[in-house]
């Protein structure tokens, strides 16, 4: 056993130097381990002098040996550079010398990008509304899940004392805040103008809110404080594009707004917020106060009416799954209970089991609002889904496309491996050279697709309705682009890569692999694969349309064409009932009705729960809606009185009477409803009259239970003209209304617009669907287009061969296209079941879809197929039409 030396013995230092300086790093310690431990057992073994002498010479022999794994690592690094340029220029000379098959490599890929880019911006986009709130993940909106009779119903209207409520009764709300929408308060839409100008001006985003609702968002300030902006009454916040607009340069806070003429109730602005962003499910520009308002009286105590959105936000760590049952059972029993009870009303138990509260985290509001009646433009987590899944094949059905390629092009590299192997590159430098080329293909289908993207972007904002911009200076985008450029080339080369590398030399310069290129199972599989998505969204795109069509052209029991809404009339105040009566009097005005309630989304709604009269103890109610018309609202909207009478004015009674729809009779059970009585806990009504059921909102629901009766609702009137003069009627009314009021302007739509507005979701989603649709479609046909091209080439000699012996063009035609044409057979038999379950779940959306009809299906098959026969026929009559001697002298 060796001895350790004594402290004065140790080895040359200048030595252990040299070596460190001369040794890479990594081999050092465990060299100079190995020499103190030689020089050791030599100094206890020869002594000191002799140890050291011998040291050196080690040390010497240690530095050739470093300096040659220097020299192999340079060398070695210089090699890999000298290959990987030689991968790069063999790359480019391919590319080059195969312009057709890269520009369809190139150009399908991009395709792919392009549109991944894009939807990828759409998903974006939609995923990040209501996140920029600090602490927003713990900002919840109540939201009421009830059981009406069997169907989940969904809502988010709750009676003014709710929020209060909430806070002083629950320690883990730490703030409750309400906000209210509605048109029948003054909010959503108003004529505005400063207090020093006489011109009003149309604004959209009125609503009514508390102090706590600024508080809870922390919304950032402009001008004025946060804290106090709406504390006191009567004051108002607007944003900064609205400062701008109505007060240039200047401080707005203190000064005074006019809404709807009401000049006996001004705002006083309290403070100027920062625009809502895009991604904002909130697109209000005017927060009026609700501190002090009361719009009945003992409204804001009152748990009988419900017309408040209620916000929350929880303390830190408190769970929201366990306190909304807390919510429920606390709420019920303390106050809506009592109220039942106090009303009278007999079923409060069945009531209370049927229906529960959960809190809705505030990112979740725009993308999981389905089938929540707050009547907002709302995102749909499911559309999210599928432009994804579309995106994702349309990008598979580009990789596809360059697998192909590249797995059917290798039996013209065959020899190129075979010689390559034979003069001694391995397996390795292969994969690594046909990696290269994947990623050389894959990084210019990336610039490319990303200049694609950039270029179509603004079309595809108006086919999307957004307004997306391109994130050139997002510090994300490079590394994204050149990590999507080097992982999607990696993956579509991998299997090109090992395949043409797993060649035997002896097989290739035999010519063995030539004559089985054209046998690819696996080849047919994907061309299949394809072609079962295209034909899938070819089905859906005729659906999607279809269903269109049906919604805009079914009979709605209401006739919408030739019907002007002149909106903001409510500023006529007095003159409403003169202004009707001059626009009947002209000539081409057939009938006038003054009413806020239409039978399109984005009008006054009223909803009720209504009883037999006498019958509120004993049965349980049915909601419906209660609308304020006047006596020509019938026959100006073009409705069918089906039993009964129209109101009269002449009759003072008809002031409590109301005509209802077919559903509401249908609901409440009567079979006889004329003279019949019915209340909804504050109005004693009689029914005179019976409508045909008409569709009043979108037909993704059912026509509801529907009453009309004789009220004041002056904000619209609508005026049914008999001329197809539009130019002139329109100056008509106009000149009527600048008389009344010569400083506000006319501001007008029409019933038919409106109506197609409600749909603009399924437009939008039928134009963005086609389009994708199409390009997966040709991405898809780029690719048989150059498979065709490439098997004809290989067939050239076969082809000549056929022809010399007599074969007839028809034959070859049909020699060419006939495997073809069989994959897309079987890609329609895949596709329609795939399709027609696809479609029939997303019909469900609809309480009216449309039928799928066989036809469909069939036209989407006979498309594919022409697609498919028109792709393939060019190389088909182009190789039946050669000369012979041509192809018997190919290679």
């Amino acid at each position: 056993m060796k001895k350790p030396l004594p402290s004065a013995i140790q080895p040359p230092r200048r030595a252990d130097r040299l070596l460190a300086w001369f040794c890479p790093p990594d081999l050092l310690e465990e060299m100079l381990g190995d020499l103190h431990e030689e020089f050791a057992y030599q100094a206890q073994l020869l002594g000191e002098k002799r140890a050291r002498r011998r040291y050196w010479w080690e040390v010497l022999g240690f530095l050739r040996s470093c300096a040659l794994r220097q020299h192999h690592s340079t060398t070695t690094l210089s090699f890999r550079i000298a290959m990987f340029k030689n991968y790069l220029k063999v790359a480019w000379r391919n590319l080059l010398r195969q312009k057709m098959y890269s520009a369809v490599k190139i150009g399908g890929f991009a395709l792919g990008i392009a549109a991944c880019l894009l939807i990828a911006l759409f998903i974006r986009h939609e995923l990040s509304y209501d996140r920029q709130y600090p602490d927003g993940e713990r900002i919840y909106r109540v939201v009421a899940v009830f059981d009406d009779h069997g169907t989940i119903q969904k809502g988010v209207a709750f009676p003014a004392p709710m929020g209060p409520a909430m806070l002083d009764d629950f320690p883990e709300v730490e703030q409750a805040s309400r906000l209210n929408t509605s048109e029948l308060f003054g909010a959503g839409t108003g004529e505005v103008r400063p207090a020093d100008r006489v011109q009003n001006q149309f604004e959209r985003g009125l609503a009514w809110v508390d102090q706590a609702w600024l508080d809870m968002l922390q919304l950032p300030m402009v001008y004025g404080t946060r804290e106090v902006a709406l504390a006191t009454p009567q004051s108002i916040v607007i944003t900064r594009q609205i400062a701008e607009e109505y007060f240039p340069d200047q401080n707005p806070v203190g000064k005074q707004l006019i809404i709807n003429n009401n000049e006996d109730q001004p705002f006083t602005i309290g403070g100027v917020i920062e625009d809502f962003p895009a991604n904002s499910q909130f697109d209000f520009h005017f927060l009026m106060t609700m501190t002090g308002r009361e719009f009945w009286q003992d409204e804001q105590t009152s748990w009988g009416s419900s017309n408040y959105t209620t916000f929350v936000k929880l303390r830190p760590s408190t769970d929201p799954e366990a306190l909304a049952p807390k919510l429920t059972k606390g709420i019920m029993d303390k106050y809506v209970v009592p109220m039942m009870r106090e009303e009278g009303v007999v079923d409060i138990e069945e009531r209370v089991a049927s229906g529960h509260l959960v809190l809705q985290p505030i990112a979740d509001v725009h993308l999981y609002s389905d089938g929540i009646g707050d009547r907002t433009a709302h995102g749909d987590i499911q559309l999210v889904w599928i432009f994804g899944i579309i995106a994702g094949f349309i990008l598979l059905i580009a990789c596809i496309n360059f697998i192909n390629l590249s797995t059917a092009k290798s039996a013209n590299r065959a020899m190129e491996v075979g010689l390559r192997k034979v003069v001694g590159s391995d397996r390795r430098a292969l994969i690594s050279q046909f990696l290269t080329e994947s990623i050389l293909f894959s990084v210019c289908s990336f610039v490319l697709g990303l200049l694609l993207a950039w270029s179509v972007l603004p079309y595809f904002n108006e086919m999307a309705g957004k307004a997306l911009l391109f994130p050139w200076q997002a510090w994300w985008l490079v590394p994204v682009i050149l990590g999507g450029a080097l992982l999607v080339g990696t993956l579509a080369g991998l299997y090109p890569s090992f395949y043409l590398s797993s060649f035997q030399p002896i097989q290739v310069l035999k010519g063995s692999l030539r004559a089985g290129s054209r046998r690819a199972p696996l080849r047919n599989l994907l061309v299949v694969f394809q072609f079962t998505i295209s034909i899938v969204l070819i089905i859906g795109t005729g659906i999607i349309y279809r269903q269109m069509h049906y919604i805009l052209h079914k009979k709605l029991g209401f006739d919408k064409d030739q019907v002007v809404l002149i909106q903001g009339a409510q500023t006529l105040g007095d003159q409403t009932k003169t202004f009707k009566q001059e626009l009947t009097g002209l000539s081409d005005v057939r009938s006038v009705t003054v009413s806020d309630f239409l039978p399109v989304s984005g009008m006054l709604r009223n909803g009720n729960t209504f009883f037999r009269e006498g019958k509120q103890r004993e049965e349980a109610g049915t909601p419906g809606q209660i609308w304020n018309v006047d006596e020509d609202y019938i026959s100006t909207m073009g409705m069918h009185l089906l039993e009964g009478r129209n109101f009269s004015p002449e009759l003072a009674s008809d002031s409590q009477a109301v005509v209802i729809n077919q559903a509401f009779a249908r609901e409440m059970g009567l079979k006889q409803p004329l003279g019949q009585r019915i209340t909804n806990g504050y109005l004693n009504l009689e029914i005179i009259g019976v409508v045909e059921d008409f569709h009043f909102e979108s037909m993704r629901q059912a026509i509801e239970p529907l009453c009309l009766r004789l009220g004041n609702s002056p904000s619209v009137v609508a005026v049914k003209i008999s001329s197809n003069e539009l130019p002139r009627v329109l100056a008509s009314i106009e000149g009527v209304w600048k008389n009344l009021l010569p400083y506000q302007p006319m501001r007008y739509t029409f019933l038919d617009e409106q109506f197609a507005r409600m749909y603009d979701d399924v437009r939008r989603t039928g134009l963005i669907f086609t389009a994708f649709a199409g390009l997966a479609v040709v991405v898809a046909c780029l690719g048989l287009f150059a498979l065709a091209a490439f098997m004809t080439e290989q067939r050239a000699k076969e082809i000549s061969i056929r022809l010399v012996l007599g074969a007839s063009l028809q034959s070859i035609f049909r020699l060419l296209t006939q495997n073809f044409l069989g994959l897309v057979l079987l890609s329609l038999a895949l596709a329609v079941p795939i399709a027609w379950y696809a479609m029939h779940r997303w019909l469900q959306n609809f309480a009216y879809p449309t039928e799928l009809g066989w036809e469909l299906f069939a036209g989407a098959g006979v498309a594919a197929l022409l697609i498919a026969l028109l792709t393939i026929s060019y190389q088909a009559l182009r190789a039946a039409l050669t000369n012979p001697v041509d192809g018997l002298r190919s290679e």
